[in-house]
């Protein structure tokens, strides 16, 4: 909804449009609609892949009220006959509709389900040689794993189980490990100055693929090469070719050695909550924040409403109390304004979410070095970045 934008993908529709973009030879197998056809078809002539396509009539919609937001969607109501697919490289992903039988001599596969991911071998899937790209959380269930056991032992674990050569679990702005020949092995997440979310897993799985599978580079740097276009995406929502990969030098996220020992940081969530849209954007920045694994200070939620008398000092400590600031600054709210100042004195970093704002209402916050944003997902990032560097 917020941007705009809407179109034919889903994860294989981005991953055979990478890997075209790069250079390869790819074949998409998938189901589609007769209307869904007609766009695929499109793009197939314009991009240069082909399609191997099993004709359906119910879509599956993805609806977002924003990039962070949990989606509404609408599959199929039954079933769909398994996708069969033997060839020497095959980059796989879970579905709703069905599931995909593969034999292949190297695969790969994201599971793409948090709550019950399948594994690869589960339908009479086989592969000479697997790799698994995992987020922490589908590894975890896929293992059944403990929150307490490192995920590098997770890793290890994952890998014997699945009988997979490679475990590639991605962590947010730790960036990724890579469990190869019995050892792990971090590479770093980029950091943007906007995020395009939606569909930057399945970006991230694809070039690894085409890294790993196509291009034979080893899975440390086919996983830092899918990284860095990770972070071409989520900045320009399109796919870099090789050439603009290679020249590619996105600046790593920096993470302290607290974030890495799980220290957790508070933000002070500053915005204003006099109308049913603005405590909205407040709700779902705070869940967002959450999310993240972010503690949150939230002036409506945890004060409330009441006298100046009341509610300011408690207000006040919570500022004082946090280690930055994300303030939503659409309207110029006064109080919200006073909560940057104020953590600027304190010297915290602040983030601004400023959509619709003029440049003269955002003069103070750019001169003082607030970190400005102007869409709602971009600012959300940037908030968990700083909080992880501190």
């Amino acid at each position: 909804m917020r941007p705009n934008w809407d179109e034919f993908y889903g994860s294989a529709g981005r991953a055979v449009s990478a890997v075209a973009k790069l250079g390869g030879q790819a074949a998409l197998h998938c189901y589609l609609t007769p209307t869904a056809k007609d766009v695929i078809d499109a793009r197939k002539t314009a991009e240069g892949f082909v399609v191997r396509d099993s004709v359906t009539i119910e879509n599956i919609s993805f609806y977002y009220e924003h990039g962070l937001a949990r989606p509404k969607f609408w599959r199929p109501t039954s079933q769909l006959s398994p996708l069969q697919v033997k060839d020497d490289l095959v980059l796989r992903y879970g579905m709703l509709e069905s599931t995909a039988v593969v034999n292949a001599d190297y695969a790969v596969f994201d599971p793409q389900n948090v709550d019950m991911p399948e594994s690869f071998h589960h339908n009479g899937s086989t592969a000479n040689h697997l790799a698994l790209v995992l987020n922490r959380y589908e590894a975890r269930a896929l293992l059944r794993a403990a929150e307490s056991l490192p995920l590098d032992q997770v890793a290890q674990q994952l890998a014997q189980q699945e009988r997979a050569e490679v475990v590639v679990i991605k962590c947010g702005p730790q960036g990724a490990l890579v469990w190869h020949s019995g050892k792990a092995t971090q590479v770093p997440a980029y950091e943007t100055t906007k995020v395009w979310k939606i569909g930057s897993g399945d970006q991230f799985a694809a070039n690894f693929a085409y890294a790993w599978m196509e291009e034979r580079r080893d899975p440390v740097e086919a996983a830092d090469r899918a990284s860095r276009a990770t972070a071409f995406y989520c900045q320009h929502l399109g796919f870099p070719t090789a050439a603009e990969l290679d020249n590619y030098k996105p600046d790593p996220i920096l993470v302290s050695g607290d974030y890495k020992n799980g220290v957790r940081r508070k933000v002070y969530l500053a915005g204003p909550f006099f109308t049913l849209g603005e405590l909205w954007v407040v709700d779902q920045a705070r869940r967002s924040l959450l999310d993240m694994g972010l503690d949150v200070f939230s002036p409506y939620h945890d004060v409330g409403p009441g006298d100046a008398a009341d509610v300011v000092p408690k207000d006040i400590e919570g500022i004082r109390d946090c280690d930055l600031l994300l303030a939503i600054m659409d309207g110029s709210d006064a109080g919200t304004v006073f909560e940057v100042g104020f953590a600027y004195r304190d010297g915290k970093p602040v983030i601004v979410y400023a959509e619709n704002e003029t440049a003269e209402n955002c003069k103070m916050m750019v001169g003082s070095g607030c970190f400005m944003r102007q869409d709602f997902v971009s600012a959300i990032y940037k908030t968990g970045w700083v909080a992880a560097s501190l």
